[in-house]
């Protein structure tokens, strides 16, 4: 078969978030060639995969080859999810009912990454659960435990930590829950540093904005904010922390949690359902809402977890080539 898989991701903005970690993991595991699809003839492949998905931008062409198979990843529909916090416009709206009727219509298969963002997929869009497959992430394997080094004192000196902090890692936006994970850390008295491009522009972006309201107000003193921290740095830094905290309200996954106990971190986490599904019924989950409760875990981590499943990118690529092959009714 002749697969084309969008590499756009790798070339965009989005090659530092979670986004362009799929693409680029997905492209390493399969051994195949990544394409820039928004260029490229899709009647000489077999199978397109789309990997980007924005509910409120047209994602997929208007038009199929009547011998290629598409297949779509969707990672999460949060902004569905929360519409006063995503609001989509006039625009955004008509584009969402072209985007659901081009899925039903041209999409042969959609891959999500976890059981939660499926139901959210089956009941936004309408489809079929049968449609819809699961393929879970996994840590890349850059992220495991060190052993005790120089590195160590390089790495405080470099972003200027201090001896035990509780960490965050990831975007701003409404469903990370900041605000709260802000306060617990405060009431846990305990140093927050935050890993992540968003949180170090807070200073020069407009927080009117309706996906930024949620930050109005926020008392971000005693917040280390690094910015964009390379993978080679983030691996020690999630080795150096006191505790990893994931506080979001909602997740399709929660890939930092995952990257944490890969360090053998230990990790405080929010009992919302995509974590519940991928961490397993081993922690000690807290309420996202209550600072409080939070900060009793933060103080109290789960340091010992069993996980559910093995999390691997060999696994992900060998099931993504499988659904691949299904399309033509071809065996493994």
């Amino acid at each position: 078969m002749k697969i084309a898989i969008d590499a756009g991701p790798l070339k965009s903005g989005d090659s530092i978030r979670g986004i362009g970690v799929y693409a680029r993991e997905l492209l390493a595991a399969t051994k195949l060639e990544g394409v820039d699809i928004s260029k490229s003839d899709l009647s000489k492949y077999d199978v397109v995969h789309f990997t980007r998905f924005n509910p409120f931008q047209i994602s997929i062409p208007l038009s199929k080859p009547k011998k290629t198979k598409f297949v779509l990843t969707i990672y999460d529909l949060i902004p569905l999810i929360y519409p006063k916090h995503y609001p989509p416009g006039v625009k955004g709206w008509v584009k969402w009912q072209i985007n659901k009727y081009l899925i039903r219509k041209n999409v042969d298969v959609i891959i999500t990454i976890s059981e939660t963002s499926k139901k959210d997929i089956c009941r936004f869009i309408g489809i079929s659960p049968k449609k819809v497959r699961v393929i879970y992430l996994a840590p890349r394997s850059i992220f495991k435990k060190m052993d005790l080094g120089s590195w160590g004192l390089e790495i405080v000196k470099r972003y200027d930590l201090p001896k035990h902090f509780a960490l965050y890692v990831g975007d701003v936006n409404y469903n990370k829950n900041i605000p709260n994970l802000i306060r617990a850390c405060k009431i846990a008295k305990i140093p927050l540093v935050i890993a992540g491009k968003q949180a170090v522009e807070i200073g020069r972006i407009d927080l009117d904005h309706p996906e930024l309201k949620h930050l109005k107000g926020v008392d971000w003193s005693g917040v280390i904010r690094l910015g964009f921290i390379p993978d080679e740095d983030l691996v020690k830094i999630y080795n150096l922390a006191s505790v990893y905290v994931q506080p979001s309200f909602y997740e399709g996954f929660g890939l930092p949690a995952l990257e944490a106990m890969a360090c053998r971190t230990p990790v405080a986490c929010a009992k919302t359902q995509a974590l519940a599904e991928i961490l397993g019924n081993g922690l000690d989950y807290f309420d996202p809402k209550e600072p409080e409760d939070m900060a009793k875990n933060i103080l109290l981590p789960n340091k010992k977890i069993k996980l559910p499943r093995v999390y691997s990118w060999a696994k992900t690529g060998k099931e993504t080539v499988s659904i691949y092959n299904s399309l033509f009714g071809l065996e493994d």
